[in-house]
């Protein structure tokens, strides 16, 4: 079955994922950010199994088997490229390299990260502040120390966690045009994730 990985890079897709601990804003962030550029959105939270929810909302960390799983999903979908053409964003958070390694390996070439950065008092509040959500403040701490910031991965785009949407969207979109102009063939029309919906 043909994957977005056996692809030519000229048939690039809007593949990202949107990264960070728990309360940078990803969902919200990450439907802004799909909204601009006329793509599906896709909560990540949405894709873990029952077991995962309920070892996250008794207060345990997942641990990497509990994430695989959860990683395979999140890629299939951003590599599905018959049920979404024009790619997908995604919220995920892909605290360690090894995760975005895989996500890659699913995706292919095409995949993207904007990854929200913010320190851990913003986050502890945010996540306090949740209602109706299983993942509890308590777990905020594990995510931390879980997280590999993608410093020198080049298919990253780092934001503030903070930042208005109004700023980080356009900013993220240029930033990800940037990012494929750099990769693409000599003579390569403008690149694919512009600032304008197709």
């Amino acid at each position: 079955m043909s994957t977005a990985a056996s692809r030519p890079r000229s048939e690039t897709r809007f593949a990202v994922v949107v990264m960070g601990v728990s309360g940078c804003g990803k969902t919200t962030f990450g439907r802004a950010l799909a909204q601009a550029r006329g793509a599906p959105f896709f909560d990540g939270d949405e894709f873990h199994s029952p077991e995962a929810v309920a070892k996250m909302s008794a207060g345990i960390a997942l641990s990497d088997a509990d994430r695989g799983p959860w990683l395979d999903r999140i890629g299939a979908r951003l590599a599905d490229a018959a049920a979404h053409p024009q790619g997908a964003v995604v919220a995920c958070s892909a605290l360690r390299r090894a995760y975005r390694d895989r996500l890659r390996a699913l995706v292919g070439p095409d995949l993207r990260f904007v990854y929200l950065e913010g320190d851990k008092s913003l986050m502890f509040r945010r996540v306090a502040e949740r209602r109706g959500h299983y993942m509890p403040a308590s777990l905020v701490d594990s995510q931390f120390a879980a997280l590999e910031p993608p410093a020198g991965e080049d298919d990253v785009v780092t934001l503030a966690a903070d930042a208005s949407l109004a700023q980080a969207v356009p900013e993220a979109l240029r930033r990800l045009a940037a990012i494929d102009e750099k990769r693409a063939p000599k003579g390569r029309d403008s690149p694919p994730h512009s600032l304008h919906p197709p």
